[in-house]
């Protein structure tokens, strides 16, 4: 999807992307290869034209900052396809003061967990990584945490927010709420834990009680293994409605 987009390239709005569509150029490279076919304002044309040209070098050349900086937060879905394999699935955990105590991420394949007090400080080195990040509700909490935390690093990444964005297509409520509509199972001996059950396990953790780290850790893997299903479908149904010149909400 993101080579099929124009809205990241100045003066280029979603009516004139979806004219460009309408009219053929589905992609950078269909548009640069007939340059003279498309009608639209000249002004747009140029630009159009100069922007794919400059999106296909980034692309090409693996920049996916070049994107995350001009792309709409909102429309950071767009990237999911191409930037998949470099994507991170990531969820916090915090004590009664808010601070971080783990840090969980999913890199599709496997899990890996940052504990305060054990190896926290090796998560900034560890998420420049990755081209995509993907939350549920990581613009409001998560990522404000992180950034409190470690004051010196720079997230340049795409950000697919899943409950803005999962929103969007009439799914709303909590993290499980959402898993438990669209099927989602999670280990039945983690039924029923909730943010508040992984403080209270982080303070048990911290009076000696190992077992505590273990079910915490458990249950954060929850999280971020099932963001990648969300991610999934949240991609493909914004996918279709979008090429299908259907108006989002």
């Amino acid at each position: 999807m993101l080579t099929r987009t124009y809205i990241h390239i100045p003066e280029i709005t979603e009516p004139i992307e979806r004219e460009l569509w309408l009219q053929g150029a589905t992609d950078w490279y269909t548009l640069l290869q007939t340059p003279k076919k498309w009608r639209i304002g000249e002004l747009y044309l140029s630009a159009v034209l100069q922007g794919a040209k400059t999106s296909i070098e980034a692309f090409e050349e693996g920049d996916y900052a070049y994107f995350a900086r001009r792309l709409p937060l909102r429309e950071h879905w767009r990237a999911y396809e191409e930037f998949r394999h470099e994507t991170a699935y990531l969820d916090v955990e915090t004590d009664e003061d808010q601070r971080i105590t783990v840090i969980g991420v999913y890199d599709g394949v496997e899990v890996y967990h940052f504990v305060r007090g054990d190896n926290l400080e090796e998560f900034p080195e560890f998420i420049q990584e990755f081209a995509m990040l993907v939350t549920f509700n990581g613009l409001s909490f998560d990522i404000p945490l992180i950034q409190r935390t470690f004051p010196e690093l720079v997230l340049d990444q795409f950000h697919l927010d899943l409950c803005p964005t999962l929103r969007r297509l009439g799914l709303r409520g909590g993290l499980k709420r959402i898993e438990q509509q669209l099927g989602l199972i999670r280990d039945p001996d983690l039924e029923g834990l909730s943010g508040r059950e992984a403080v209270l396990l982080w303070r048990a953790y911290r009076l000696g009680h190992n077992a505590a780290l273990e079910t915490l850790l458990r249950y954060n893997r929850e999280d971020v293994v099932n963001l990648k299903p969300l991610a999934g479908l949240a991609y493909k149904r914004l996918r279709e409605k979008t090429l299908a010149l259907r108006p989002i909400g």
